[in-house]
Parts: C-alpha cells; structure tokens; sequence
C-alpha cells in the first residue's frame, strides 16, 4: 500500500518521528492547556534525553516499560523514547483497580515504570515483580525509593558499555513489537494487546481520505492516552501531519471542559459518543421542550431542522468557534444525536475501530453527506467483509484484512488463534456493508439475545431508543429468567423538578418514577418487534460501571 507521506523510511515509531521533526522542527507540538507548546525539536530533545536515561539505566531492546498517567506531554514524550530503540511501552488506564495495574505489571514483566506523581501510591503498594526502577513522569527523574539500589550499581558499572549502545545504532524493524495494551472490556477479561510499529504506524497514515490535517490545526485530547484511539488519533496523526496537541490535566468536568475551550479553540478533537450526547440531551435539547410552543416547533420537520441549525452554531461557538473536526468512536452514537448533529450541521465524523487493529478500520468522510447510523468506510489499507451473512438481511459478524491488525494477545496464543481466520481479525461485532460500502453495526455478538424463537435481539438498539428519553442517563437490556428487561439510570436532578420531590413523601416520589417506568417501558415496546418487546423497567440507582470509552461492563450485570 502507498501512502502519501514522502521522506518516511519505514513503517516504525522512530521513522515517524524523525520525519516530522525534519519537517516541522521549529512547529508548536504538545503542551497542558493554558501552556505555551514546546517545538518538535524541543520534543525530540526530550525524547532522546529520556532514551539516554532508560540506556543508562539498562533498558534495551525488547524490555518492558509501563507508563502509568494522566494525560500530559510528558506521557508522549516517554511513549516515543521508550519506542525509538526498540523498547517497548505498556501504558496503563489510569481508571484501572488497583490490584488489575499490579497483574499488569507482573503479566507484562516490565523493567520500568514512568508514573505521574497522582498514581505514585500504586506503584508503591506492589511487590513482587520484576520491576528495577520507577521514573517520576512529572520531572523525568528516577525515584531512588522506588529503585534497586543494586540493580543500579550493577548498571553504572557497566556505563561505558552502555553508553556505546546509543538508540541510532539499534535497528527497529516494522513487525518489532512496540506495545502491549492492556484492554478493560465489557466482558471482564483484560488481555495485553501486542501492536508493531507496523499497525500504529500505517493505522496513522490511513486516515488522510478522510480529513485533511495541517500544521495549523490544534487538537484538544480529551480521551485517555492509554487508550489506542486516542494515542493514534489525538497523538500519533497530529504529530504525523505537524499539529499541535493540548491536554488536560485536570478531570475533564463540564466547566473545565468549557474553560479549555475558550483558552485553545480547538480545530480537531476526538470524543466518545456519550460526551456529545450528554451536552445535547442537558444543554440543547431542554430549551427546545421547556418550552410549550418551542416543544411544539421541534416536533415539526421543518421547524426542527431549523431549530437545530441555529443550537449548532451556538454549540459551535461552545466549543470555541473554530471546531472543524470533532471524531467520535469507542462505542456507537445514538441515531437521534446523530440526527441533531446531521441537522445542526456539526463538523463530525463517525469511526470504527478496535483495539486489536490499532484502531481505526472505518469510518466517515468529513464534509460529506452522512449515512445516518452509519459508521461509514473502510479506511486506506482496510478490507472488511461479512462473514456468513444472512440472505435476507446481509448481515452477519464484520471481519477485516488490515496492516494494522495486532500481532496477538500477549501470552494467550489460544485466544489468539479464536479471533484470526488466516489474515482475517473477527471482530465480534454484527453488522452489513450496503451497495456503497457503508458499514451498518448492529451489535455486539456476545451481547446478542436470542428470541423464544430464535430471532436475534440486539440489546444496543433498544438502549438506544431508551435513551432518547431526556430522564434517562443510560440502560442496559438483558434476559432474566427468559424474560427481556431493562435496568434504567435516571437523571434524579430533571426528576425532583418533574415530580416536585421536596414537596412529596418519599414513598409517593418512589411510586411517580415506578409508574413514569412503566409508561416509558409501553411506549418503547410500541416502538419494537414483538419479540423485542420489555417485560419489566427496573430503577438502577447507582451510575453502571463503565470501561474508559464509557461503555457499561455488561458482565457485572448479566447473568
């Protein structure tokens, strides 16, 4: 496959790196926002100053080196030391349990560990592993607490050897192993994904048909760095094209979010579709219903449309007026935000994509007419196919041929062995590809819900429908003794007003969200197939428990 990026030797991290430092040295590259960003040749000297001091400390070629952080331009910096002389990273979802970080650093078997001041305590706390030295991520310095002392006096010993061993002169090959990540799923089994330069490299080029990038767009990373879609698309293709990245290094709160908008004005982000619509559901859509005559305009087409033009360019001022690439993957958009977004003339695009693919295998042109519920294309370099579709509806489980497709699951060749067919990754994902090559995604196919007699229900599509409803934070349809329900978080602040909860007893407010459940379960089944249809709605009080892209972990809740 060509791609269109000259003067790049080979498909690795370093190759990557080099070019664009040739190209865009003296460019404005990462920086926390409100802060002025370092050049790409200030970069390159922090990365080498970091390789020097992984070298000296012992690190070569094929070691391990976890990376344990908050969003930061020092987690890049590191990523890309660790990478340049064939090392290879292992970076960690800071939302992860404590105990799932110490497996991982056992699992992995690292050397190192670079970690932010905010997580030291959990690198402290494990034991037992083969871990010879921890480097502060905050001022890239080593924690001699948290270091073998013998290990190190071991390691000065042999400097001069050492130092001989500079990075340039360590060839690092295409199918070398770059990281491992470590995924937290919906099913509950974290497994170390083993990417190459080769996948995160060619998956960073693929996108160029998609949208065009210059030096003078600015990203905003709001997504986990340790997560792949973030780390190739808000990291890997801005430095790839010259652009500059700013992160945030506080929780990304409504009001932090807000504030960083107006400091960076972005021109690209990437998001999660809960983010977008959590803001249309709380900010745009409340002042289209709170309102008896709006409420009655949005109900109509035209009027709508019309409505919503004008809610997108506010939203768009929100954001700091000169967003022209918001991307949203990690897990599927509602069609009624889409279709908000479509109306609003929003400047978004859809992707799909998974982990072990590095991760982008389809996805939406930016400026064209959108497929509604369509996560569109394959990507440059990306076949996909439907295996065993079904005659009726064409679909079936998605299956893609890509050069970024993972080496395999790190230490679980057999695990390995039941997600390759040859080349082909299954993706586990339900779906059809019509006439224009649009990718349509149903479903999961783990969480696919067979019918009294045998039709398939996707639980992801009545979710979806759920919620619509502007009370609903979000749902999760399962079976229960044979039966379809759903469990229902509610958005208790909208329900106080609607009820007028501080004048009511308890007990009466109890009953007005058990009957308002009810009438919401009757005009849901009004809306699905009959084998579709819900037995019961059940209250869930507590928020669900979700991965880093904000999906639940089904398994926590499905028997």
């Amino acid at each position: 496959m060509n791609y269109p990026y000259e003067n790049l030797e080979n498909f690795t991290l370093p190759s990557l790196l080099n070019r664009s430092v040739k190209l865009y040295g003296e460019r404005p590259s990462f920086a926390n926002v409100g802060e002025t960003p370092i050049t790409y040749n200030a970069f390159m000297q922090k990365v080498q100053d970091i390789i020097k001091l992984l070298q000296d400390s012992g690190i070569s070629k094929g070691d391990k080196v976890l990376l344990l952080s908050e969003n930061t331009p020092n987690w890049s910096v590191a990523y890309f030391a660790i990478t340049y002389f064939g090392a290879i990273v292992v970076p960690i979802l800071v939302d992860f349990h404590v105990s799932e970080v110490h497996h991982i650093i056992r699992h992995s078997e690292a050397k190192a560990v670079f970690v932010s001041n905010k997580h030291l305590q959990t690198i402290e706390e494990s034991d037992k592993t083969s871990v010879e030295f921890v480097i502060n991520l905050d001022n890239l310095e080593i924690i001699s607490e948290l270091t073998n002392q013998d290990y190190i006096s071991k390691i000065k010993q042999k400097t001069k050897e050492v130092t001989q061993k500079f990075s340039k002169n360590i060839e690092v090959l295409e199918d070398d192993l770059a990281t491992i990540i470590y995924t937290s799923g919906t099913t509950g089994h974290s497994k170390g994904v083993m990417l190459s330069h080769k996948n995160l490299v060619t998956n960073a080029m693929c996108a160029y048909e998609k949208v065009t990038i210059t030096t003078d767009d600015v990203f905003l990373s709001i997504l986990p760095l340790a997560h792949t879609l973030e780390a190739t698309v808000g990291m890997t293709i801005p430095l790839l094209h010259g652009a500059s990245v700013y992160y945030i290094n506080k929780t990304p709160t409504p009001n932090v979010l807000i504030k960083a908008f107006s400091i960076v004005k972005p021109t690209m982000m990437i998001s999660v579709p809960l983010i977008i619509e959590k803001i249309y559901k709380n900010k745009i859509l409340p002042k289209f219903t709170d309102s008896f005559i709006l409420n009655s305009l949005y109900n109509i087409s035209f009027f709508r449309k019309i409505l919503n033009k004008a809610a997108g360019k506010k939203l768009l001022e929100t954001f700091g007026g000169r967003l022209r690439f918001f991307g949203i993957g990690g897990a599927g958009i509602s069609k009624y935000v889409e279709e908000f977004l479509i109306e609003a003339k929003f400047p978004y695009i859809v992707g799909y994509g998974l982990t072990e693919t590095a991760p982008l295998l389809a996805g939406s042109v930016l400026g064209a007419k959108a497929k509604l519920g369509s996560t569109g294309s394959s990507m440059v370099g990306v076949e996909l196919k439907i295996k065993d579709p079904n005659p009726e509806t064409g679909e079936g489980e998605i299956i893609a041929y890509s050069p970024s497709t993972m080496i395999g699951y790190y230490k679980e060749p057999n695990l390995t062995a039941e997600v390759m067919d040859d080349e082909w990754f299954l993706t586990g994902d339900l779906g059809h590809i019509d006439e224009d090559g649009f990718l349509f995604i149903s479903g999961r196919s783990k969480n696919v819900i067979i019918g009294a007699s045998g039709e398939n229900i996707y639980p992801e599509q009545i979710e979806s429908l759920i919620n619509k409803n502007p009370v609903v934070i979000e749902s999760l349809v399962m079976q229960q003794d044979s039966k379809l329900v759903a469990k229902i978080h509610l958005d208790y602040e909208q329900l106080d007003k609607m009820f007028k909860a501080n004048s009511k007893p308890d007990s009466k407010v109890a009953d007005d969200i058990k009957n308002y459940l009810e009438k919401m379960r009757l005009d849901i089944n009004s809306q699905v197939s009959s084998f579709s249809r819900m037995q019961k709605f059940i209250e869930q009080i507590e928020p669900f428990v979700k991965t880093p892209t904000k999906k639940i972990k089904r398994f926590l809740y499905v028997d």
